[in-house]
């Protein structure tokens, strides 16, 4: 007899159907076909040990079963549930009428228990285009299958469970959420805040600025001034994601196997914060079957880089592309998947191996071939990609000794919204652009208007500190973010002149 199920396999960070046709027929043997990798292929021993030990068995005749498209790929042990399913029902062991308003996935151990998939969320997706009705599935990714509107979602915990649901018809559980409740549950919570950041007031400004135009930052100091502290409370004051930037980020880490089981929707911007040691591929993603790497968990949110002249060089340079383009195409010789990695980047670095720099009291003093090397580790044009370059020296001790709390994060995230929402007005006809540093050349030259104060200003800094034209673009958008925090809509000297601070590393004693 012939029965069709249904799957799905994720590649990148969309879904792609999979109709798996199970055929039992007179005769020996067992074939699997239409481009299964090793995983799959074992499926059968699982299978066997899990139908066994429930008490039912893999029948002793010809059993052919086809993944369709038989052209496509498929890898991993999400299928093992949909095969066994298959299976039992193409030999009749059990009946199941409706099979084909069903999508079923789940990785199955030797007992018959379900363990957890990746990609719920855009199989999820997909199943409800098609016009699946029903997606059966692991009871550990059930809340973030069913942040889907229009798809009932039965989290299981074992295949008994499913077999008695289509042969005795003993209804399954359906899994629901309220997206409302679980998107706004903990947004006026965060865990750091920067209520708890003694001094540093400057630095804060500056963590404002790139909050509100989603500028790369980076912070120089010495050890202990603060700057870990200060990036992860970043996250604290950048607006709250919307539903869509919060299905994206979901998606993405849904396809890394990274979604808690006891959380649907992403509603925190995630922050990633990765080793030095890290090479290429787990940076950009990648591998035999591709999968997103940090750059990409980290999209709508902040990457942080601690010791930046730490890393290779090489894997910096990779990220020049991406920080551009904010997205990654990943290419293998039979196809392409793209990762979106629209992130904030925060780096810190001291300022020279010691950790010193031009500090008589410092413990410890490097030369200043010592520092141009250091500092040399990165490259002129990744600097030029970070709009903010700003100075953190450490707190006195009359400031970390001060009981008084500072300005809490959702006060400064008001100001930071704001800004925000006035950016979006202004690029409300541009698809691809959202706040000021995603600007391109021609809507810089739109919306950075200078009069003839602010261009003499920005001409003598140019010369001076000898900046490249990426420089000087960074510069506009800045002073464009600065100008939508006061609410001023034509640039002026002040916006201009506080930008053209924020370019430590290109002042002279920096980098030669």
């Amino acid at each position: 007899m012939l029965k069709k199920v249904f799957g799905s396999a994720v590649f990148g960070v969309e879904a792609t159907t999979i109709t798996v046709e199970v055929n039992v027929d007179n005769g020996v043997g067992y074939h699997l076909v239409g481009l299964p990798d090793n995983a799959i292929k074992e499926s059968n021993f699982r299978i066997a040990a899990a139908l066994q030990n429930n008490g039912y068995k893999i029948p002793g005749k010809k059993i052919i079963i086809n993944m369709s498209p038989a052209d496509l790929r498929k890898e991993g042990s999400a299928y093992d549930l949909t095969l066994a399913i298959g299976i039992l029902v193409a030999s009749d062991q059990i009946k199941a009428d409706n099979l084909e308003d069903y999508l079923i996935m789940g990785e199955l151990s030797l007992d018959g228990s379900l363990q957890p998939i990746k990609g719920a969320l855009p199989i999820a997706i997909k199943a409800k285009e098609e016009g699946f009705k029903n997606f059966i599935l692991p009871i550990q990714n059930a809340k973030e299958a069913a942040i889907v509107d229009g798809l009932n979602v039965f989290g299981v915990e074992n295949i008994d469970q499913v077999i008695n649901h289509f042969d005795k018809d003993e209804p399954l559980e359906q899994i629901t959420i309220n997206i409302q409740e679980e998107f706004y549950k903990n947004l006026d919570f965060p865990e750091f805040d920067f209520a708890d950041v003694r001094g540093q007031e400057g630095i804060k400004r500056c963590m404002e600025i790139a909050a509100a135009g989603g500028h790369n930052i980076i912070l120089i100091g010495p050890p202990g001034a603060g700057k870990t502290m200060l990036a992860k409370r970043l996250p604290s004051i950048l607006p709250p994601m919307t539903i869509r930037e919060a299905l994206e980020t979901t998606k993405i880490h849904s396809v890394a196997g990274r979604v808690k089981a006891d959380m649907g929707l992403m509603s925190q911007r995630p922050f990633r914060s990765p080793h030095h040691t890290i090479s290429n591929v787990a940076l950009v993603g990648g591998g035999s079957y591709p999968q997103p790497g940090e750059i990409s968990l980290s999209h709508n949110g902040v990457l942080f880089l601690d010791e930046l002249p730490e890393f290779k060089r090489e894997v910096l340079e990779v990220m020049r592309q991406p920080l551009e383009d904010r997205e990654v195409t990943i290419s293998r010789a039979k196809f392409t998947v793209t990762y979106p990695s629209s992130f904030m980047l925060v780096a810190s670095m001291n300022p020279s191996p010691s950790g010193y720099f031009n500090d008589p009291n410092a413990p410890i003093t490097s030369s200043p071939h010592e520092m141009q090397r250091y500092l040399s580790k990165i490259s002129g044009p990744l600097l030029d990609r970070i709009d903010i370059h700003i100075e953190v020296t450490p707190v006195p001790f009359e400031k970390l000794s001060d009981d008084r709390k500072g300005e809490p994060s959702i006060d400064i995230r008001k100001r930071v919204t704001a800004a925000r929402e006035r950016q979006t007005t202004r690029f409300e006809a541009n698809e691809n652009v959202h706040y000021n540093a995603q600007m391109n050349t021609k809507q810089i030259r739109k919306f950075c208007v200078l009069d003839e104060t602010s261009k003499q200003l920005l001409k003598t800094a140019m010369e001076r500190l000898n900046l490249s034209a990426r420089a000087y673009d960074r510069i506009l958008k800045v002073a464009r973010t600065i100008a939508d925090l006061e609410g001023i809509e034509e640039l002026n000297g002040s916006h201009i002149s506080e930008a053209i601070q924020y370019r430590s590393l290109d002042r002279e004693g920096w980098l030669g």
